[in-house]
């Protein structure tokens, strides 16, 4: 049980891999997290496969010190944060603080582009491996990688067993 651990997630502000977020969400709610969504609008998001979401607080406003973890969830939108200066001062805060840092599918990239992944074993959807490589991660193509206080998946199918990664590292704190 994660109780009283809170967790903030973040999407694009369009096509977020709907299993990413949901399932996620679903495994840290159920063990008890308090999840936040942090995204670039209040507006309604839709996922890729059609869900809708709404981000309870701007990613402009997010203060990795607020929460015991950061996750960044992927899907085609999460594009938008590869180099993105906020997303990537989030993670890096985050990092920096001991705190967990979650990343899944292309979101990644994310930190390893913020130099977080380098010397880390590290997972992604396949199309981020190389990325990865470049960036000094050992890519290892598996569904759930755990590497000190990084959580990685590799996509949609891996959602549940990340949430389930992230929640064996937040109860270990």
């Amino acid at each position: 049980m994660i109780q009283g651990k809170s967790i903030l997630m973040v999407i694009a502000s369009k096509d977020f891999r709907d299993e990413e977020l949901f399932d996620t969400k679903e495994v840290l709610e159920r063990n008890g997290g308090k999840v936040t969504v942090a995204s670039t609008t209040l507006d309604p998001i839709t996922g890729m496969m059609g869900g809708t979401a709404n981000a309870d607080i701007l990613l402009s406003d997010a203060n990795a010190e607020d929460y015991d973890s950061v996750v960044f969830i992927g899907g085609f939108g999460a594009q938008q944060y590869f180099n993105d200066a906020t997303a990537q001062g989030l993670a890096k805060s985050a990092a920096g603080s001991g705190k967990l840092v979650g990343a899944i599918c292309i979101a990644p990239s994310i930190l390893a582009n913020a130099g977080l992944l380098d010397g880390k074993n590290a997972t992604a959807w396949e199309s981020e491996g190389s990325n990865l490589t470049r960036k000094g991660a050992n890519y290892t193509g598996d569904p759930v990688t755990t590497d000190g206080d990084f959580v990685t998946g590799s996509g949609p199918t891996a959602a549940k067993d990340f949430g389930k990664a992230l929640v064996e590292k937040l109860s270990a704190t």
